[in-house]
């Protein structure tokens, strides 16, 4: 019901044109299998059958979502570019980037609010840990340092990976790739020692035994993995970050179009097929009640993350 008032909603819209014929193209600032891109995959087609537009998805890896990011900011503002940007790849990489190509804070157009994955500490097999506790002790003694493959520079995972060193008392060696899919294959090679992202992606290493999840980075089990302890429950709760998701567009963007897109994403959401499939991805759906109130969050999480990438010195390299 929820969905249909949506969907119904969007064709009240007064002086809103549908540009029939035109793709909306949707900018993933990562390589295609990880978490990003699992969750845009889900959304873009259940936004798809809304819209009666074709959403064609653009995985443009690198940098830490930098690279992706700035192709939405310099597109036409007409409606039809959009990203999915998240706390990583958004907001995390202009913190510890010294210099990007666009105006964080004023070069795009909220549209909404997906929702958050927990982050889960993974390590390859050959590490003799099970718990957080474990992890400290063996890597503080290890010389060279644990390495540790991240998404990219400035990502949710690499200020995650500043967080569990700095909270464990040892170095880590960060090894930065474009996007969550090549820093997977290289730990479940045993190329590189630990990982962390949203669940989704470990999910059929977990299950083969090549990876072996440790934590919840959070005070909260994921239902996902409702075996895995949390980083609270193993007495660290200084360790507390999730990844989140939600779509924006270039600034200057039309007002009707931006509500149009928020529109069919939340009746999207609301879709009992659709929310199934990004809960058993690892998803905790939240949703914006309008693309105003995305933007505001999205202005609150730069500051609280400011705080924790400068007494981490998270810089890129």
């Amino acid at each position: 019901m929820i969905a249909r008032r949506a969907a119904l909603g969007l064709l009240a819209l007064p002086g809103l044109a549908r540009a029939q014929g035109r793709p909306i193209r949707l900018i993933i600032p990562f390589t295609a299998g990880g978490s990003n891109d699992i969750v845009g995959r889900i959304l873009a087609e259940g936004m798809s059958a809304r819209l009666g537009q074709p959403i064609v998805i653009e995985n443009r890896g690198g940098a830490g979502g930098i690279l992706g990011n700035d192709i939405v900011a310099k597109a036409a503002p007409d409606g039809t570019t959009i990203l999915l940007a998240g706390s990583g790849s958004f907001v995390i990489s202009s913190l510890v980037h010294p210099r990007v190509p666009y105006d964080v804070a004023n070069g795009f157009a909220p549209i909404g609010l997906l929702g958050a994955a927990p982050n889960v500490i993974a390590v390859h097999p050959s590490v003799p840990a099970g718990n957080l506790a474990e992890l400290g002790a063996f890597a503080r003694g290890k010389n060279p340092p644990l390495t540790f493959g991240t998404p990219g520079a400035g990502t949710t995972a690499h200020a995650l990976g500043a967080m569990i060193a700095l909270t464990l008392g040892f170095e880590l060696d960060a090894i930065h790739y474009r996007g969550t899919a090549p820093a997977l294959t290289d730990v479940v090679a045993g190329r590189v020692q630990m990982i962390t992202n949203a669940a989704a992606p470990f999910l059929p290493f977990l299950s083969a035994g090549t990876l072996r999840a440790i934590a919840i980075a959070g005070r909260q089990r994921a239902s996902i993995l409702p075996e895995l302890r949390t980083s609270f429950e193993q007495g660290f709760p200084q360790i507390d970050s999730a990844t989140w998701y939600g779509l924006l567009a270039p600034a200057g963007t039309p007002v009707e179009a931006t509500a149009r897109l928020h529109a069919a994403m939340n009746a999207t959401l609301a879709d009992p097929v659709v929310r199934s499939r990004l809960i058993e991805n690892g998803v905790e759906l939240e949703t914006s009640p309008t693309p105003a109130d995305f933007g505001r969050f999205v202005a609150s999480e730069r500051e609280r993350w400011a705080v924790i990438v400068q007494r981490a010195n998270l810089r890129a390299d």
